[in-house]
């Protein structure tokens, strides 16, 4: 790939998901970069899908891609029930599979009430074992900040995630300021399960 056609794929941003208390939080900014220009500073890279919107989602990487993951994530939602871990089981099966999805440029952090996992543009599925994930331009940044903010302080998750990504916009230079949040409440009878 060439320098003009790296230039003319749009990037920019960073997710964090924290998973802490009865929450979890999916968070994210807005930038849209071409190349070394911001072109759009509200983007929604973090969205509720689902069901009843009891999924939340966000993605980083090249918009389109990451709008073929999410379309290819949704049915699979409606094909198992709004089961996550297999929709996105089944998903990352279709990266192995599916020449067309190896080339997708993409990946998301996704979570329910039980589950967050990363699913990458390789075709893996993660899911940490302390519940704090990012990915993006600005993710090592924010990751490092929100394991500091979650053994160090009493913050609860949308604190944390919102913390973590003022820290990243203030080095990434492909992060904003100009956040979305959507969080999910998990209720007594999931949390003790």
């Amino acid at each position: 790939m060439d320098n003009m056609e790296k230039q003319q794929k749009l990037y920019g941003t960073t997710i964090v998901s924290i998973r802490k208390g009865n929450s979890v939080v999916i968070a994210g900014d807005g930038q849209v970069t071409l190349g070394h220009h911001v072109i759009k500073s509200s983007a929604r890279k973090v969205r509720r899908i689902g069901t009843n919107g009891n999924i939340i989602v966000g993605f980083a990487g090249a918009t389109a891609d990451a709008f073929t993951l999410l379309e290819r994530l949704e049915t699979n939602l409606e094909k198992y029930s709004n089961q996550l871990m297999r929709a996105c089981v089944e998903l990352v099966k279709d990266f192995r599979t599916d020449k067309y999805l190896r080339k997708l440029d993409s990946m998301m952090l996704v979570a329910d009430q039980v589950h967050s996992f990363t699913l990458t543009g390789v075709g893996d599925v993660v899911e940490q074992e302390d519940g704090i994930m990012s990915i993006g331009s600005g993710s090592v940044f924010a990751i490092s900040a929100a394991r500091a903010l979650a053994a160090h302080t009493n913050y609860d998750a949308e604190t944390i995630a919102i913390s973590a990504l003022k820290i990243a916009s203030e080095l990434c230079i492909y992060t904003n300021n100009q956040f979305i949040v959507e969080k999910i409440e998990i209720t007594d009878s999931i949390s003790s399960t």
